[in-house]
């Protein structure tokens, strides 16, 4: 999960100088992040894309809906990072989509704000980015969880862009690693994969961790781990790989080498783009092999 020790980690990483302001550097990251590109899609589909309204037991949320323009597919929830909808997750859903799913792309801040919730080029590294996100994730918690993601489900089955035959996958970025435990969870007769990427606080030691929900589950699981994170919390990974074992369900978890918390979003500030395109490689085989 993002917060001061992943911060300091982005801040070694990108050697802020001593003598630079809060906003020069926040500039100055702001902008190499805003120039990644994720790379085109081999035989891409022609897609189409709409923001919708997905009614929830706590109001509307809005989201990003996108599609192949013709048949049905298996459709995909992607869960934001703390940062939330905004330009780089619509590239995010819009690439998967080209590779023949129909993709929401939610706004989990939808109780506090309409998407983006944040401005062009900000990053968490800003304290004034962190004073808007921080309170609006902290509103989010297991039970909010729980009814968006059965909301996003029923929302998906009512679209004819969305062959129901199919089981949904799911993927999450920073906070929406525990979003995806839950959301596979939630509806475990439709879900039949998810992934996690960074994601925070999925094995703890509490009594709502997310990785005690998975003899619940049905779904194949893919954990591509930060490094950084990893090095803070050795033990997340391996009580992962027992709970999965335990309950016979499939699981590949990898600690992906020289990367940081937040690795894979394109405007990300410590984005690695060899290491974010192996970890959609391997979402893009789990979903091909368990979305039938």
């Amino acid at each position: 999960m993002c917060d001061e020790d992943t911060q300091h980690d982005v801040e070694e990483f990108l050697g802020k100088p001593k003598g630079m302001g809060r906003r020069d550097f926040s500039r100055m990251t702001a902008t190499v992040g805003l120039a990644m590109m994720l790379p085109p899609v081999a035989n891409a589909q022609s897609v189409t894309e709409s923001d919708v309204n997905v009614t929830t037991p706590d109001g509307v949320s809005d989201c990003y809906f996108v599609h192949p323009s013709s048949g049905s597919h298996a459709a995909v929830i992607i869960w934001p990072d703390i940062l939330g909808l905004r330009p780089a997750f619509r590239e995010m859903g819009r690439r998967l989509a080209q590779s023949g799913y129909s993709v929401l792309v939610v706004n989990p801040f939808y109780r506090d704000a309409k998407a983006p919730v944040i401005g062009e080029g900000a990053s968490f590294g800003q304290p004034e980015t962190r004073a808007i996100v921080l309170p609006m994730a902290r509103n989010l918690n297991a039970e909010t969880h729980y009814t968006d993601a059965r909301a996003m489900v029923d929302f998906l089955d009512r679209q004819p862009a969305v062959d129901t035959s199919r089981r949904i996958g799911t993927t999450g970025y920073c906070m929406g690693g525990p979003m995806v435990m839950r959301t596979v969870a939630a509806v475990p007769d439709r879900l039949g994969a998810g992934g996690t990427f960074h994601g925070g606080g999925i094995a703890n030691d509490q009594d709502n961790s997310p990785h005690l929900l998975i003899p619940q589950t049905q779904s194949a699981m893919l954990h591509c781990v930060a490094a950084n994170d990893d090095a803070s919390d050795p033990a997340a990974k391996e009580t992962l790989r027992a709970a999965y074992a335990a309950a016979d369900l499939s699981a590949e978890i990898e600690v992906y080498a020289d990367t940081l918390h937040g690795w894979c979003p394109p405007d990300s500030q410590v984005y690695n783009e060899e290491q974010a395109e192996r970890a959609w490689s391997r979402l893009l085989n789990l979903f091909a092999n368990n979305l039938a």
